[in-house]
């Protein structure tokens, strides 16, 4: 008996050992779970977590990817929105659940594919038995193949093969001696982690004993953007101080070898430097309140900011109207490449140097060439350093007749350039002086026999001048201070909502003349007619230096007024983002009131969503950037803008999409100021739009930013459908009704526009289903702000509350003071009411 008991309790302990010893190799759990080594790789559904827990390791399909393919990468542990920082196999992804990441017979580590088919390797020399290295991931973001016998040497880690992120204590540069250039790449796209046309990186040198480092974007190998020479504290190219704060932190380490090394420190693991597919560098850090990421800043981050864009000798001012000018003792190359906004072919010397004349026989003689002295200045590219001081850094430059400019920066010492001058920009708050080599014959002055000609006629022309001036004044009409009075009252508006400091000077805002603006429209012809509003009608232009435009003008019977033009010049004045339509400046003569736009070739969304034809380019993808977009525009009105901003008139129509169909939020001549402190007002007249008004609004006057969440809503179900709100449904059921019926019977899906549907999205188009009719509930409480829907939108795998009730007016006023609630959504009227 007892010799069973004992038989069974071994036979059971046996078991529960191996037991634990598959669970192990299964799930990893007595192991290390930052690491793989030789005896456990991980597969499809395994992971690595850092030890702190900030950065995972595994297979990933990237988010709104149109294929089901798996890439091995790094991404942020505790961020819900999927953030990858490093891809091992970016162009040869696993197209199924095969997947296996593992230390490889020859100690490196490699993914495979299906059939143990090699994907991707470290692919470097191991000294080592493939049994004595292991892989860690790091809270670095970094992750180490290492030597067991060689007190953890990294034989290979990430951070020398950096990709589309920039993670603190990384670095980037360049090293001569070895060739090594650490350069970030972006992906293809959004959806594609493939190797993209874009790099960014420090430029290497030629000359490593005289260089100084820049950073550059690349496109296929072609400068895009330069930030100008590193100083020993920042970049000295960079257009703002903004700009330069945001690159707190950064270090770069030089050696007489010729390498260069760039790293950043910043307290938070939630903060990087990220290459986008579209070529712009954006500095981002997780903003926990809003549960996304917020852009610090951006490079590029002007027009000027193009590599080269005002060609050799053009410089460019992002602060001009016209942006690029030939610098002094420069004309353009071709007059009518330059009159046509063409600027690529840059500018040509008015004058031969005093050198090129010397080497011409025929032309020898003449005076020493001299230098011109242009103030804070982005200086050029393909400088030369040379350790002269500031004094000699001139005759240096004098006695080369090769040399057409140079530059002195305490942190730098010498610059010097040779043949054309490209990439220079003027007007920058951290530029610095440059001197450009002219002729002599650029600064002479007149002699003083002609001074004695000259000035009795000059002065006899002045008198003139001001006699008719005189005259003119006193036979003029009351001169139109329209324009005047315009910009007084707009300060008015808003000297109670932004600080002194923070203040537009609206006097600045361009005014463009009426016979301008009817040249650009052909005098506002009705083939130009692109569309109307309740201001008015809008029509296209094209100013005479090329740049289209769109131009709203005031309509005499509009129920709007000069109050809705200052309104919008006011509060769009001091928007900039991205999903934002752009004023460009206003017209204020006799009784026209223009505003003027940058021109938005697609038009509005509703052009494209409720038209048979052209609904079927948006596909589910497009229509859901579109979605994200407009969120993103409406939560800086509401949260990120120096004024919080109450749009008051969000439709579809007011949607504009660019040529790569981004929304653009549109006409603000309804928006509501608010005050810093003010959640909440009240008014008696009621506008905007019915149908995308929300109950407490049209029925009570209340406005908040739940107002502009309730049309947010109406737009989530008009975008997923491709119909209107006041479009009836079955049973004579309007949107809002028909999308709460479908979600209450659990077939949220068949809303659909059944041009866009497709079962692979039927989970995302559900929940957007279910974020719109969160937006349209009743309460205003109950509705989400703005940053909970960015969050519901980004986060996939967070259960969401159910919707409540949707919106419901309650209407009074019966002679029996009985009432009754009617869907708000059941008015089929547009219209809008003047204030």
């Amino acid at each position: 008996m007892v010799v069973l008991l004992n038989t069974s309790l071994r036979f059971v302990v046996v078991h529960l050992l191996l037991l634990a010893t598959f669970s192990c190799f299964s799930f990893r759990r007595c192991f290390s779970q930052d690491r793989i080594t030789f005896t456990t790789p991980i597969n499809n559904s395994d992971t690595l977590v850092s030890k702190s827990g900030v950065f995972r390791f595994g297979f990933f399909t990237p988010v709104n990817a149109t294929t089901r393919l798996r890439y091995v990468g790094i991404w942020y542990d505790k961020i819900p929105k999927l953030t990858v920082v490093w891809v091992a196999n970016k162009d040869t992804p696993v197209n199924d659940t095969s997947g296996r990441v593992s230390i490889s017979a020859d100690g490196n580590l490699v993914v495979t594919g299906g059939g143990n088919r090699l994907l991707w390797s470290t692919n470097v020399t191991v000294p080592v038995a493939a049994n004595a290295n292991w892989v860690q991931l790091m809270d670095t973001g970094n992750l180490a193949l290492q030597d067991n016998r060689n007190n953890g040497e990294f034989l290979w880690e990430s951070f020398k093969h950096p990709y589309n992120t920039f993670l603190r204590k990384m670095t980037l540069g360049t090293n001569n001696r070895t060739g090594e250039n650490l350069k970030l790449t972006c992906w293809r796209s959004y959806q594609d982690p493939s190797t993209g046309n874009y790099t960014a990186g420090l430029a290497p040198s030629m000359f490593p004993d005289l260089a100084f480092p820049e950073l550059l974007i690349w496109k296929n190998n072609v400068p895009i953007w330069r930030s100008g020479p590193w100083n020993g504290q920042y970049f000295i190219g960079l257009p703002n101080v903004d700009l330069l704060l945001s690159l707190e932190g950064f270090n770069l380490m030089i050696d007489n070898q010729g390498t260069f090394l760039m790293s950043f420190y910043n307290d938070s693991f939630m903060y990087h430097y990220n290459l986008d597919s579209d070529g712009t560098i954006y500095q981002t850090h997780w903003d926990t309140s809003l549960r996304d990421w917020r852009i610090g800043a951006k490079f590029p981050s002007t027009y000027c900011d193009a590599y080269g864009i005002c060609g050799p000798y053009g410089s460019c001012s992002s602060q001009e109207k016209t942006p690029c000018k030939c610098v002094k003792g420069f004309v353009p190359r071709k007059n009518s490449e330059w009159n046509a906004s063409n600027w690529s072919n840059g500018c040509v010397r008015k004058a031969q140097l005093q050198c090129e004349r010397q080497s011409n026989l025929n032309n020898g003689g003449g005076r020493e060439d001299k230098f011109v002295r242009l103030k804070k200045m982005k200086v050029p590219s393909n400088a030369v350093r040379s350790l002269a001081n500031e004094q000699d850094c001139r005759k240096q430059c004098i006695d080369n007749c090769s040399c057409t400019a140079y530059a002195y920066d305490r942190g730098i010492r010498c610059m010097l350039w040779s043949g054309n001058l490209v990439d220079m920009q003027s007007s920058l708050r951290n530029g610095i002086d440059l001197y450009i080599r002219l002729a002599d014959s650029e600064f002479k002055t007149h002699s003083n026999r002609s001074i004695m000609i000259t000035a009795p006629v000059l002065s006899v022309a002045f008198v003139a001048v001001v006699c008719l001036l005189l005259a003119w004044i006193k036979f003029k009409k009351r001169p139109d201070k329209s324009a005047e009075l315009m910009f007084k009252r707009m300060e008015a508006l808003t000297s109670g909502n932004a600080s002194a400091s923070n203040q537009v000077k609206f006097k600045e805002l361009p005014l463009f003349g009426f016979q301008v603006l009817a040249t650009a429209t052909d005098s506002f012809s009705l083939a130009n007619k692109i569309g109307r509003g309740g201001f008015g009608p809008v029509y296209k232009g094209k100013l005479s230096e090329g740049q289209e435009i769109a131009v709203k003008r005031l309509s005499q019977a509009s129920g709007q007024g000069l109050e809705e033009l200052m309104n919008e010049v006011v509060v769009i004045s001091k928007l900039q983002h991205k999903n934002l339509v752009k004023l460009l400046g206003c017209c204020i003569e006799g009784e026209e009131r223009l505003l003027v736009y940058e021109y938005m070739p697609k038009k509005s969304l509703d052009a494209y969503l409720f038209d048979p034809l052209k609904q079927k380019l948006l596909d589910w993808k497009t229509r859901f950037n579109i979605i994200e977009g407009i969120c993103r525009g409406l939560l800086y009105l509401h949260r990120d803008s120096r004024l919080k901003i109450i749009h008051r008139d969000l439709k579809a129509s007011n949607i504009l999409l660019d040529d790569n169909l981004n929304p653009k939020i549109s006409d603000f001549g309804l928006a509501r100021v608010f005050q810093a402190n003010e959640d909440e007002a009240n008014t008696r007249r009621i506008v905007g739009t019915y149908g995308y008004m929300s109950p407490e609004y049209a029925m009570e006057g209340l406005i908040s930013e739940k107002s502009d969440v309730f049309s947010l809503g109406v737009i989530f179900l008009e975008i997923i459908s491709g119909r209107k709100n006041s479009h009836k449904e079955e049973n004579n059921l309007n949107l809002l009704a028909y999308a709460w019926k479908l979600w209450n019977e659990g077939e949220a899906a068949s809303l659909a526009d059944p041009t866009v549907y497709d079962e692979y999205f039927e989970k995302e188009i559900t929940r957007c289903v279910q974020i719109g009719l969160l937006c349209v509930q009743e309460v205003a409480n109950d509705r989400p702000n703005v940053s909970t829907v960015i969050w519901m939108l980004t986060t996939e795998d967070t259960n969401l509350e159910e919707p409540k009730q949707r919106a419901l007016i309650e209407r009074r006023g019966s002679s029996d003071q009985s009432s009754q609630k009617v869907s708000i959504s059941n008015v089929s009227l547009t219209a809008v009411t003047g204030r």
